[in-house]
């Protein structure tokens, strides 16, 4: 689980890199290096379901 957890705390951090750029300069990071095709789609995809898992996880920590 822990890799898991690793996994998806360095999509998180890419997702808000990418939306500091995007609040700050207006740039878009991930359509920069992927275009805005369906491979970026993917990748906002995979960021959001990381930040899904991490809710997640943050309530199983709070649990414990």
């Amino acid at each position: 689980m822990e890799t898991l957890q690793k996994i998806c705390l360095i999509f998180t951090i890419i997702g808000a890199i990418n939306w500091g750029l995007i609040g700050i300069f207006d740039f878009n990071l991930v359509e920069a290096i992927f275009g805005a095709d369906i491979l970026a789609r993917i990748i906002y995809s995979i960021v959001g379901i990381t930040g899904l898992i991490n809710i997640g996880i943050l309530f199983n920590h709070i649990e414990n």
